[in-house]
């Protein structure tokens, strides 16, 4: 399973911005292509990130699949 860490690694290399930093999380977020906006937070742990809370994060946040976020 993917760690908090290995998100950030994903978020930098594929252009997501930094917008700010709260109390636990690092708030990324990316314009699209097609003029949305999507943002996602990163906990500042050093832990691996649940299951279905990846799972959530592939699909609703990022718009991508685990092949794609593996394929980093």
């Amino acid at each position: 399973m993917a760690s908090w860490s290995d998100l950030e690694y994903y978020l930098k290399k594929h252009g997501w911005k930094l917008l700010r930093q709260d109390g636990r999380d690092k708030i990324y977020e990316k314009a699209m292509s097609d003029g949305s906006i999507r943002r996602t937070a990163v906990s500042k742990s050093t832990g691996e990130i649940g299951k279905g809370l990846f799972s959530r994060i592939l699909k609703q946040q990022l718009g991508i699949n685990k092949e794609e976020f593996n394929s980093k």
